[in-house]
């Protein structure tokens, strides 16, 4: 009888896959995430082990100390997921540039990876069922590099244009599951209201070539688009031309450009301080949208963020920047934590996709409170 190996078997050849096998001695298991393509930014992983039954494995990702953002991982939790539905935390530890975690259980196949994925798979299914739902136009506004959709919902009917987008940066797998919600929310009765006040244009991806890949930050070609709304082109960053030409068409009343940071374990906001057509008066709108976020749920906090800009010095070619000082807009980068929301923490699954779910609904809720005065 033919004896079938009992090692560990790790496999990241799948939608938004990334891992290379280093070694495997017992059950320690090494590894390095592997580079966006054609940039030296990398830390977004996602890989499944077979022949994991019945037994402790380590983990050791061996170049986590020359990641994008190292000093992300003190602190942080791994997610695993047995039905690829449930990703809960797994005991890791960051120490002399490696990352380590542990897995013990009895599935037979386990799935790892930075924060719950939002595959291109899920993306598809989620442009089939909101495509479908009545009172929602879907356009198809180009192809990336790779020749994927770049898709744009269109809810509503009211003058005042607002933008949700999300994903600029792939590895950024919260900002689709807060899409997930936000379109949740707009086809429901709640949102009847503030439809008739706003009309809303949401693109749940904007780097469909990099999730597929499995990048952390940047398209096909190694192109940030967080740094492209100034000057976009079809050739470098057709994702940032084709959404940043639909915005002209409508102009922008209010924006929200949704992310996930690496190293604070907050929900915050990002705003346009330093742009050159900045007034107090500008600027306390997006303050107040802020406050109002902070007294509705307890998911998000205004403590902790990004320190602000100097007078004059916003760089115009992020996003909310660029869309502030374009149309006037009040415009904001909501940021996500990998690790978890400390005001009000899980330490069972950390910050996860249904808590994205449920602080999207807060932010189109404070966005229907506020845009009266918009």
């Amino acid at each position: 009888m033919t004896d079938i190996s009992t090692q560990p078997a790790l496999s990241a050849t799948f939608d938004g896959g990334n891992i290379d096998l280093v070694a495997i001695d017992g059950d320690r298991i090494d590894l390095n995430i592997r580079k966006d393509q054609d940039s030296d930014f990398y830390q977004w992983f996602s890989f499944r082990v077979a022949n994991a039954a019945g037994r402790t494995l380590t983990f050791r990702i061996l170049n986590a100390g020359g990641s994008a953002y190292p000093f992300g991982w003190p602190g942080y939790q791994a997610r695993a997921s047995t039905d690829r539905v449930h990703w809960r935390q797994v005991p890791t530890r960051y120490a002399d540039g490696v990352l380590e975690f542990d897995w013990t259980g009895d599935a037979q196949v386990i799935w790892f990876a930075y924060f719950a994925p939002y595959t291109m798979e899920r993306h598809e299914a989620l442009v089939a069922e909101y495509a479908a739902k009545p009172g929602v136009t879907h356009r198809e506004l180009g192809h990336s590099i790779d020749g994927r959709a770049i898709d744009l919902f269109t809810i509503g009917s009211g003058p005042k244009p607002v933008w949700l987008y999300a994903r600029q940066h792939p590895g950024e797998s919260m900002a689709e599951w807060w899409m997930e919600g936000a379109l949740e929310w707009l086809t429901s009765p709640a949102a009847e209201a503030v439809k008739a006040k706003c009309t809303f244009h949401v693109v749940p991806n904007m780097n469909p070539d990099g999730t597929y890949r499995g990048h952390l930050r940047t398209n096909a070609v190694g192109v940030n688009l967080n740094r492209e709304w100034h000057a976009p082109t079809m050739e470098r960053s057709p994702e940032v031309k084709l959404v940043r030409d639909a915005m002209d068409a409508t102009g922008v009343a209010l924006a929200m450009d949704v992310h996930g940071d690496e190293a604070i374990p907050a929900n915050f906001l990002a705003g346009y301080e330093g742009i050159p057509s900045w007034t107090d008066a500008f600027g306390e709108k997006f303050y107040d949208f802020g406050r109002r976020l902070a007294a509705r749920t307890p998911e998000f906090q205004t403590e902790q963020g990004y320190d602000k800009s100097a007078p004059g010095k916003a760089n115009l070619t992020m996003s909310t920047n660029q869309l502030a000082e374009r149309y006037g807009s009040v415009a904001m980068t909501l940021e996500m934590p990998f690790k978890d929301h400390d005001p009000n923490p899980d330490a069972e699954f950390g910050w996860s996709p249904d808590r994205c779910k449920v602080l999207a609904v807060a932010c189109l809720e404070t966005i229907a409170e506020v845009i009266d005065g918009i």
